[in-house]
């Protein structure tokens, strides 16, 4: 079988570094002990830097805590520190923690589903009876508080406990704003409709604000669910079971039970099941999984081989040098976790403004009462009424519509382009991406081969060519064989039937066929037949290996027929995307395990001018920091798993959604239909759906520094206040609905 003659077979054997895939358990280092806790009880990236910075004054510890993935990664020295005392220290500061295997694996979501249920079931009626008079029942204000009190005190009761663990430590966020906003409300509405004054209740807005934050919430709930799907869909990748030689005997055994030295079998078609060297066979490896290689690589007895890796044709036996944390497969779920771990927690803009606004808001209300009473004069009802009016009116109906209003538009219009977007924080990045990496196989490339030229030699027909070439392949399981078996099936309809064939590994095939001596692979093999290549035919190679093909020769009863080519081809839009990705201000960087002339070929023909070629797996992710250190803001387009650590490394992780689970789960964009035009449109998207959401905040915190005044001049009161929160909220969706106008570039659809 034929085998690529310009593409070095690159090693796929991980250099171990110790540290084991997403460990739950201490290890020790120089004296060190590292462990992993799962923190509960988070709901913004202030709890985050409040547990870290908790867990930092205990002695002897060095702790980052990351809200996203809701881990905190700690060094302690262990005769200062046990675990027990981590554990302590985070729940001082009002928060759980435990080691991951103690925590169930439920959806994080859940939580919150039953209460979105309630409180959306309970609010639309509420709203029907505040803002609809002729659908008012007699006693509709004592129905509206039976209605609200349950959504405000159940459905709104993680918001309650958050804001009160921040009031213990001196904070306040987004659930204080939230908590105190609907608390005022409901108060306010059941004192009035106590004293007879049931025009002046609003039940409904306490309802509203509680639904709406319960519904955002309950999205970035299940965000953070996908987030650690990468690494457990990587390391199901890996072979269940082995046929370990024992006594002469193959075994099944499970490949958790596998160790060092263990000589196991691999037949066709079946994974390699651990990292390990050859013993004794030949066959041809797809190591695509790993290195992003199109081509497989032939190996033999000596050659390293990885697990997971698929084995083509021939058997093989293995004695295995790596099992478990220390196969290259483990190793590049390690990056992927240590990837997504070093991105810095979502910081919202809201939780931001509010840290400072909530407590300002809170002081100015107890100033408006205490003005009212002490300076002005006025009776209590006059100061509560104008006390309250700056709570309510402060609510953040508006703040909580800004973010996920503008996000279910974008997104969803982003699913009718076949763009999926995974949250706000991934919008965050898109507008300030200078360099984007784009991966070849299967991104610039269709990721599969196919024979790509047929040079006949002189006086030889083509489809004479052809029926020999893929006639004699066609007994062959090797991928490039398949390609011109099934080139010469397209073109002739049937195939002629071999009469003998035999491989030579990693030189190619002998076959006879139709009473002709076939002979098909490296010049080497041809030689061994008495043919040679004539200087018309040599040239033709040097030119179409220098273009990115793999070349074969084909003979025939000692003498050469021609040439034919396969090469990994070049999806027909790579190049449209390629300028549009351009016209964006981004600069495109070709990132390939390739060899460099293959790289170099293809980035010619797509319009890339910088090639970063012969990148192993493990340094993909390394050469997206450096990238990075050199003041880049990098996205990355990948659709293998070998791209899966640099799509999280990535500033921007973009996958082509025909590419493996792993990079979809690693990314945080993911292009559904794999056109990678609709890269371009993805970044378009996501910044017009991130100015939408600044828009959207600007204006609803404008709408509260504008309208507080008002209130404290008792200018405003609740009636008002709410009317005035209502427009705000009308606006802030208006303005996210603007993104269902978004179009992809012309032509893509």
């Amino acid at each position: 079988m034929a085998t690529a003659t310009g593409t070095e077979a690159r090693s796929t054997e991980a250099t171990a570094t110790g540290t084991e895939a997403r460990s739950t358990e201490a290890t020790a280092t120089e004296g060190r002990q590292h462990v992993e806790l799962a923190i509960t009880g988070m709901t913004c990236a202030s709890c985050a830097a409040r547990v870290e910075k908790r867990l930092n004054k205990v002695q002897g510890v060095t702790a980052t805590v990351n809200f996203a993935s809701e881990h905190a990664a700690v060094a302690f020295d262990p005769a200062q520190v046990d675990i027990e005392d981590l554990i302590g220290a985070v729940e001082a500061a009002g928060y759980g923690a435990a080691l991951p295997e103690a925590i169930t694996d439920e959806d994080p979501a859940r939580p919150y589903r039953w209460r979105l249920v309630l409180a959306v079931a309970l609010t639309v009626p509420l709203t029907v009876f505040a803002w609809i008079a002729a659908s008012r029942p007699p006693g509709w204000e004592w129905f509206s508080l039976v209605l609200a009190t349950p959504v405000v005190f159940y459905a709104g009761w993680p918001f309650h406990r958050a804001a009160a663990a921040n009031a213990r430590h001196g904070a306040a966020t987004m659930d204080t704003l939230i908590s105190v906003g609907t608390l005022a409300a409901w108060i306010w509405s059941t004192v009035m409709l106590v004293a007879g004054m049931s025009t002046s209740v609003y039940f409904d807005t306490a309802g509203a604000i509680t639904a709406l934050i319960l519904f955002g919430r309950y999205l970035e709930a299940g965000a953070k669910r996908r987030s650690g799907e990468a690494i457990r869909k990587l390391l199901e990748l890996g072979a269940k079971e082995a046929r370990v030689l024992r006594d002469g005997t193959e075994v099944l055994v499970p490949v958790e039970e596998l160790a060092v030295g263990d000589r196991f079998v691999v037949r066709p078609g079946e994974k390699i099941a651990t990292d390990g060297v050859v013993e004794s066979g030949t066959a041809a490896i797809d190591q695509s999984m790993l290195t992003g290689e199109s081509v497989p690589v032939e190996v033999g007895p000596g050659d390293a081989v990885a697990g997971a890796t698929v084995n083509t044709s021939g058997r093989l036996v293995v004695e295995a040098t790596r099992v478990g944390a220390t196969t290259a497969l483990a190793q590049i779920a390690r990056l992927v976790a240590d990837a997504q771990a070093g991105k810095a927690p979502v910081q919202r803009l809201a939780d931001r403004v509010s840290a400072v606004f909530v407590p300002i808001v809170i002081a100015i209300s107890v100033l408006t009462l205490v003005g009212w009473l002490v300076v002005g004069g006025a009776a209590t009802t006059a100061a509560f009424t104008a006390a309250v009016a700056v709570i309510v009116i402060a609510c953040p109906c508006a703040l909580g519509l800004a973010t996920p209003t503008a996000l279910m538009v974008g997104t969803g219009r982003g699913a009718q382009l076949g763009i999926v977007i995974k949250g706000p924080e991934v919008l965050e990045q898109t507008r300030q991406v200078t360099t984007i990496v784009l991966d070849k196989t299967g991104t610039l490339t269709e990721g599969r081969m196919a024979v790509s030229a047929v040079v006949p030699a002189q006086g030889v027909g083509e489809e004479a060519l052809v029926r020999l070439a893929a006639g004699a392949e066609d007994a062959s399981e090797h991928p490039i064989a398949r390609a011109i078996a099934a080139y010469g099936r397209d073109r002739l309809g049937t195939l002629p039937a071999v009469e003998s064939f035999s491989a030579r590994a990693g030189l190619g095939i002998e076959a006879v066929i139709d009473g002709h001596a076939v002979v098909i692979g490296r010049p080497g093999l041809l030689a061994d037949w008495g043919v040679h290549l004539t200087e018309a035919l040599t040239a033709e190679v040097a030119r179409l290996e220098a273009a990115g093909s793999t070349v074969v020769g084909v003979a025939a009863d000692g003498e050469v027929k021609g040439l034919v080519a396969v090469a990994d081809r070049i999806k027909v839009t790579s190049r449209q995307a390629v300028a549009e990705l351009r016209a964006l201000g981004l600069t495109p960087v070709l990132l390939t395990g390739d060899n460099e002339a293959t790289a170099r070929a293809v980035a010619a023909e797509v319009g890339i001018d910088r090639v970063l070629s012969g990148v192993f797996p493990e340094d993909k992710a390394a050469e997206v920091a450096r990238l990075q250190e050199a003041g880049e803001v990098v996205a990355m387009v990948g659709d293998g798993v070998n791209d899966a650590p640099a799509l999280a490394r990535a500033d921007l992780g973009l996958a082509i959604g025909t590419g493996t689970d792993v990079a979809i789960e690693a990314s945080d964009i993911t292009l559904v239909a794999g056109d990678l035009r609709a890269a371009a449109d993805a970044i378009r998207l996501s910044r017009r759906t991130l100015s939408t959401i600044k828009g959207n905040l600007f204006w609803a915190f404008g709408y509260n520094v504008a309208a507080i005044p008002l209130a404290v001049a008792g200018l405003v009161n609740p009636i008002i206040a709410a009317a005035a929160m209502a427009f705000s909220s009308v606006f802030v969706v208006t303005n996210s609905l603007r993104l269902r106008r978004f179009r992809a570039a012309e032509g893509h659809r």
